[in-house]
């Protein structure tokens, strides 16, 4: 049923592609038989538009959230594509996500007839804007970090018109190493911790406020922890490989990742965020719940999306790849997911001269109860797009 109060129309879009794979990643009809199917929506206003404005995230949908809604409510023409990993993605690789994005690009080109694409990069679709852009601009890739083929150089991706960056961080990899907890001792036995780096200890001898050598020391003990499991991977690999057979891949679970200083500790790169919280709830909590970030993984999954060093789709990497596309970035001051330190290295990274950054005070990830405050933003992601040509009127 048509929601009443919405005052655009939504048309669900399903893309279809034929794609080769030694194995399957993706559950069901699709992924085993040979063919890539997106699913996603348009939201379009009543008036028609030569502009129309991707949103993609790696693995969420995003029809449903306020920014891509409110732009629609706005006049605008939206686009909420899913990649072939929806609400999933243990076996995701990021490469192919860039590939997915390639087709919604294509698309809104050829079949949309729309004459600008603008690339929203929402959360972890953030990074990916920047990836998919950085590829289009100056393509790069002919295999995914665990060497599968992935042509990424001879898929063509249009370039898109422009980047919005909001309320988005460095890269799922970065970001995953910054809240991996790293007393985990034994990745089989999560109840083996080093009580030095447990912080969520109840008789944890560091408490807040953190002192820098601590904080120091509990990043590096993050890295090593995230670059222990990226050996094991591409040991398990190797060692899968040189047997032979059937048996190519495997999944594996990560145990405590959402353990950062900063969650309990507001002194840690400050920002107008509610101490002892994250944008999932209690972080204690969240460390050990089934649906926590990179919870459940395959090995070539781990490589593309969550290692720190072979993960192809880091932020600042790709941002220093883009020189001629126009970028804004929209950093909200309250954010309970993205860290304060995240945008301002995105945006030093930026190649491209013509780059803005935006702040809007008070405002949290999602700009849940906060109508004024994604207003702000719409305002400014239209008076933006106006400025450089992107948008008529």
């Amino acid at each position: 049923m048509a929601d009443p109060t919405e005052t655009f129309t939504r048309t669900p879009i399903i893309l279809r592609f034929r794609e080769t794979s030694t194995f399957t990643e993706t559950y069901g009809f699709v992924g085993s038989q040979g063919i890539t199917v997106l699913e996603g929506q348009l939201l379009a206003a009543a008036q028609p538009s030569k502009t129309v404005y991707i949103f993609m995230h790696p693995t969420s949908t995003l029809q449903l959230l306020p920014m891509p809604t409110a732009l629609a409510s706005a006049g605008l023409h939206v686009i909420c594509a899913a990649s072939r990993y929806p609400k999933n993605d243990a076996a995701l690789i990021m490469e192919k996500v860039v590939l997915d994005l390639g087709a919604w690009v294509r698309w809104a080109r050829e079949e949309g007839g729309y004459e600008k694409v603008v690339l929203v990069g929402w959360s972890g679709g953030g990074s990916l804007s920047l990836f998919y852009q950085a590829e289009a601009e100056q393509p790069s890739i002919t295999k995914s970090p665990a060497g599968d083929p992935v042509d990424v150089v001879g898929a063509g991706l249009s370039p898109a018109d422009g980047v919005i960056f909001i309320a988005a961080h460095l890269s799922r990899a970065e970001t995953l190493t910054e809240w991996i907890d790293p007393s985990v001792a034994d990745e089989l036995d999560p109840d083996k911790r080093d009580r030095e780096l447990d912080i969520y200890a109840a008789d944890s001898p560091h408490k807040p406020p953190f002192d820098a050598a601590f904080v120091a020391r509990f990043r590096a003990a993050q890295i090593a922890r995230n670059r222990r499991i990226t050996a094991w991977v591409e040991e398990q690999l190797a060692t899968l490989k040189q047997r032979g057979g059937a048996e190519v891949e495997r999944a594996f679970v990560v145990h405590r990742t959402m353990c950062d200083v900063r969650w309990i500790d507001a002194t840690v790169d400050p920002n107008d965020r509610k101490p002892n919280w994250c944008y999932l709830g209690d972080p204690r909590t969240v460390n050990v719940a089934p649906a926590g970030l990179a919870r459940y993984s395959s090995l070539r999954s781990w490589l593309s999306q969550w290692s720190i060093d072979r993960s192809n789709a880091r932020g600042p990497k790709n941002a220093a790849r883009i020189r001629r596309t126009p970028v804004i970035q929209i950093e909200n001051t309250a954010d309970d997911a993205v860290p304060s330190t995240h945008n301002p290295a995105i945006h030093n990274a930026l190649a491209t001269a013509d780059k803005e950054y935006v702040q809007i005070a008070k405002a949290t990830h999602y700009y849940l109860g906060q109508p004024e405050l994604l207003k702000q933003c719409i305002d400014t992601v239209i008076d933006w797009s106006r400025r450089k040509g992107l948008l008529a009127g």
